[in-house]
C-alpha cells in the first residue's frame, strides 16, 4: 500500500460518488483517477487496465460532452433508456475485444493475468459508455465488474484497491437506484429545452 495508491481511492470513490449523483464535477474528477491507476497498474503489470486508464481519459471527455448536451433547464442529467440494439452489440464488441487483447497480452507481454484483466478492462469500456450515454444499465454491469475486479486486486496484493472497488459495488447500487427515479420512459421527453434523447444506431 503506498500513498498513491491511497490518493487514487479517495478520488476514486469521489469521482463515483459525485456520478451517482450525477453531477458534472465527476468528469474532472474521473479524469484524475485515471491518470493516477494508469502508473499504478504499471507499476503492478497489469497492462490492459494500464492502456484502460489511457482508453478512459478519452471516454472521460466524451461523457463530459455527452452529459452537457444532456440536461434539462435546471441544469440536472438526464437518464436515457438503453435501446436493445445497442445493448447487443456493444457487449459483442466488449467479448470481441477481450479475446483480441488478451490474446495478444498472453502472447506478447509478461502481463499477470492477461485474460482475466483483458476481459475485465473490454467490458469496462461498455460500461463506461454506457455511462457516458447516460444508461442506468450501466450500473448493473459496473456491479458485476467491481464484483471480479475485488477479486482480482485481492489476488494481486492491492488490498486497499480491492477494498475501494468493494465499496464501488455499494456505489453503483446507489447509482442505480438514483439513476431509476431520475430515468426518462421510452418515447417521453423530459422537461426543458434539451432532452440529450440518444437515437439508436
Amino acid at each position: 500500500m503506498s500513498f498513491l495508491e491511497i490518493f487514487a481511492v479517495v478520488i476514486s470513490f469521489l469521482g463515483i460518488w459525485l456520478t451517482a449523483k450525477r453531477r458534472m464535477l465527476c468528469w474532472p474528477v474521473n479524469l484524475l483517477a485515471c491518470a493516477l491507476y494508469f502508473k499504478i497498474f504499471l507499476d503492478v503489470r497489469l497492462y490492459a487496465d494500464m492502456a484502460l486508464q489511457a482508453l478512459f481519459g478519452g471516454a472521460v471527455l466524451y461523457g463530459w460532452w455527452q452529459w452537457a448536451q444532456g440536461r434539462e433547464d435546471r441544469g440536472q442529467v438526464v437518464v436515457m433508456p438503453l435501446p436493445p440494439m445497442r445493448a447487443r452489440w456493444s457487449l459483442a464488441i466488449g467479448a470481441v475485444g477481450a479475446l483480441v487483447i488478451g490474446g495478444l497480452m498472453h502472447r506478447f507481454t509478461d502481463a499477470a493475468l492477461p485474460w482475466l484483466d483483458a476481459a475485465l478492462s473490454s467490458f469496462s469500456l461498455v460500461a463506461q459508455y454506457w455511462t457516458a450515454r447516460r444508461h442506468r444499465a450501466s450500473w448493473l454491469l459496473w456491479i458485476i465488474l467491481d464484483i471480479i475486479y475485488v477479486g482480482m486486486f485481492a489476488f494481486k496484493h492491492l488490498w486497499l484497491t480491492a477494498g475501494l472497488y468493494a465499496a464501488m459495488i455499494l456505489l453503483a447500487i446507489l447509482g442505480y437506484l438514483r439513476w431509476r427515479d431520475g430515468a426518462v420512459e421510452p418515447g417521453a421527453t423530459s422537461p426543458g429545452r434539451n432532452t440529450g434523447k440518444a437515437h439508436n444506431p
